[in-house]
């Protein structure tokens, strides 16, 4: 039986390794439960294995269920062992990697590879993050389209002024390296970047006290109250000391990579998505490819993501993407 302890350590050893649906599976029990299979329906422990299906019958609901059922792989046709593949290689690849180029890995359609890529960023996501104290840097990002790239019509429409006007907001807030504790991001899209909105942020992810490094935006001002607050004017020189804001800005390289290079063309509904994969990758880096594998792989569990949640907007029922348009990375 696969252990965690006994994964392999290259992309390679791990398609040679799960092509065994039957490794696979033992794989994913027994990171889904290290303390023994528990049924996802009625929590019982009683049960039996139908090895020829890698199915399970408990024996309190009379229910069956497989390893996917009750993660964001329930319903999905496929394999464990190209789930696997997926998830290695997106918690691995530093810039990301395109659902085009997973396709083609994998021997699947691009828009299987696409639904499957967005179920694994969910699993990447941290359900709750603990305040950050001590040195903490907070900054703000701009994405959208480039206005010398765009047609004249839709740069009338969308340009009505310079900086900010018409893109998608990301703050990002990083702890200094503390010690042996690395640095670590929380990354967010805001609906603006205004005082309100910056500031609310910043008080809901810092514990007051801490010493808070930003640039000059006047968004900031007023936090001394709480805060050793200090700023550092990139229209004169970007650090004094350790009155800097590099690191974040470092992580900001680093998400323009995936986003410009990678995935090109991101629509605003899944910026978020894009934008928790980045940080997950960032704050895991120390790991191993392997290690960041199981820790994509622990978060599959309890969550759940549908082909109607993800294409359809809730509030019109109609699609995100219209015909005609280029295909996601």
């Amino acid at each position: 039986m696969s252990t965690p302890n006994k994964l392999p350590n290259t992309l390679v050893e791990v398609v040679r390794h799960f092509a065994d649906l039957d490794v696979a599976n033992q794989l994913m029990a027994s990171v889904r439960w290290p303390e023994g299979v528990t049924c996802p329906y009625c929590e019982g422990t009683e049960h039996s294995f139908i090895s020829t299906r890698r199915t399970w019958a408990c024996k309190g609901c009379k229910k069956r269920f497989t390893v996917k059922v009750g993660t964001v792989m329930e319903d999905s046709p496929i394999g464990l062992d190209k789930w696997i593949v997926a998830m290695w290689l997106l918690a691995d690849c530093k810039n990301g990697i395109s659902s085009h180029e997973v396709a083609r890995h994998l021997g699947i359609s691009q828009k299987s590879a696409w639904f499957l890529m967005h179920r694994i960023r969910l699993a990447m996501q941290r359900g709750t993050w603990e305040q950050f104290e001590g040195h903490v840097e907070a900054d703000e990002t701009y994405i959208g389209g480039k206005a010398k790239n765009m047609h004249s019509k839709q740069r009338k429409l969308k340009i009505k002024g310079t900086g900010a006007i018409g893109k998608a907001v990301v703050m990002g807030m990083l702890r200094r390296t503390q010690g042996k504790v690395k640095s670590e991001v929380q990354v967010k899209v805001i609906k603006n970047n205004r005082k309100g909105t910056v500031q609310g942020e910043l008080r809901a992810h810092v514990a007051p006290g801490s010493q808070i490094y930003t640039d000059a935006l006047a968004s900031y001002n007023g936090l001394n109250a709480d805060y050793v607050h200090q700023t550092i004017d990139h229209a004169v020189c970007y650090a004094i000391g350790k009155v800097h804001t590099n690191g974040i800005e470092n992580f900001w390289c680093l998400l323009d990579r995936s986003i410009d290079g990678t995935y090109v063309s991101v629509d605003p509904d899944h910026l978020p998505k894009y934008v928790d994969e980045q940080a997950f990758r960032f704050n895991e880096r120390e790991f191993s490819p392997r290690e960041r594998f199981l820790k994509a792989a622990q978060g599959v569990t309890g969550k759940r993501l549908t082909w109607e949640e993800l294409v359809y907007r809730a509030e019109s029922n109609k699609p995100r993407r219209g015909g005609g348009k280029r295909k996601p990375s």
